[in-house]
């Protein structure tokens, strides 16, 4: 259980921060800029959860927020070279069972949808629009995690959570826009 009884530390003032093991590391450590990217995009969920509130879909938006945290506490979980990355009462980690219930978030939501014959623009209704500044910042967490995948080890589960979490963004923006009725529709060099 977490328990934050003061605000702020001091301990970051020389531009470094905690992880969940103890260690300190730079702020703008790649670690730390997936770290950033992941909270910055469970805040755009925050705002999208928002508009659709009242619905089944704002409650998914709530239950993605958690895993959120859960892929923060595991970027913050340095690993070891070959560690097989389970979770333990210690030590938190993404699942396969959290990646399932996003495949299956997504299948629902899409079986509703006409197939799409254009790429869509991000907008349509003020729900849409939020959810695809969502889904934007989901995958630009999915590149730094991507990036940080490059030079430390990251959970597999970790990088397939991020990467289904933007297809459920952009597929629940489409219901969001009656189902993909309101869809605003890309015209490729339509203003030339």
């Amino acid at each position: 259980m977490v328990k934050l009884n003061k605000i702020y530390t001091r301990t970051g003032d020389d531009g470094t921060t905690g992880l969940v093991d103890g260690s300190r590391l730079a702020k703008h450590a790649p670690r730390m800029e997936a770290i950033g990217a992941v909270d910055e995009a469970n805040s755009a969920l925050g705002l999208a959860a928002v508009a659709l509130e009242g619905t089944d879909h704002a409650e998914a938006l709530f239950r993605i927020q958690n895993d959120m945290f859960d892929l923060g506490a595991d970027l913050a979980t340095p690993a070891d070279e070959g560690e097989d990355f389970a979770p333990s009462e210690m030590v938190l980690r993404v699942v396969e069972a959290q990646v399932g219930w996003l495949e299956q978030a997504i299948d629902a939501a899409n079986e509703r949808l006409e197939p799409l014959t254009s790429f869509v623009l991000p907008g349509g209704s003020e729900a849409a629009a939020r959810l695809h500044v969502a889904r934007a910042s989901a995958r630009r967490a999915e590149r730094s995690c991507a990036a940080l995948a490059v030079v430390d080890p990251v959970n597999p589960q970790a990088l397939a959570y991020i990467n289904r979490l933007s297809d459920y963004l952009f597929v629940l923006a489409r219901v969001a826009n009656a189902d993909g009725a309101d869809d605003v529709k890309w015209v490729p060099g339509g203003n030339r």
